[in-house]
């Protein structure tokens, strides 16, 4: 797996570095040697935050966490991840490498809390991206992947940009651009 390293308005030491090539090794069992993976440091509110973005086969897995120390942070982020692989295993058997899930996990581990934004009404962050065709169903497992609550996607069946969306019932939704 390839790993780009980003600090954001902090320095970060070389152990710390090769602690997370470490930790990240073990998730070699999942991807082949095309997967990609960065990893953001930056301090928030007197907390250290370690953002991890996966990327194989155009599908993303993604954990963002705060915690006291980067290391306690990089624990948090794999288990989030493995959690992640693990929930959607029977969907991500076709795009994960062969063979990724013949030694059965053993293990629970708590979910993260969810990070809360400092300005409501401020736009804190512009992202943009290449939106490929893909299935409602993949929007729906790249949401989850990614741990977001909506996912905007371009629909695979007709060409549409469309936003699947997870509701407050535990369903999900579809908002379609209209023709």
């Amino acid at each position: 797996m390839k790993i780009t390293f980003n600090s954001r308005q902090t320095t970060v030491k070389d152990s710390v570095k090769e602690l997370v090539e470490k930790k990240l090794a073990k998730l070699d069992k999942y991807f082949d040697k095309e997967a990609s993976a960065s990893v953001t440091f930056s301090n928030k509110r007197n907390l250290e935050c370690l953002e991890i973005t996966i990327s194989h086969n155009g599908t993303l897995f993604r954990s963002e966490v705060e915690d006291e120390t980067y290391r306690d942070a990089l624990d948090k982020s794999i288990d989030t991840i493995e959690r992640q692989i693990r929930k959607n295993k029977t969907k991500l058997e076709k795009r994960l490498r062969k063979n990724a899930f013949d030694d059965a996990f053993n293990y629970e581990t708590p979910a993260s809390a969810p990070a809360i934004p400092d300005e409501e009404d401020a736009v804190v962050k512009v992202k943009s991206f290449n939106m490929k065709p893909m299935t409602v169903d993949e929007a729906i497992l790249q949401m989850d992947l990614l741990g977001h609550m909506f996912f905007v996607f371009k629909n695979i069946d007709d060409g549409k940009t469309s936003v699947v969306y997870k509701r407050k019932d535990g369903y999900y939704g579809l908002i379609c651009e209209a023709d």
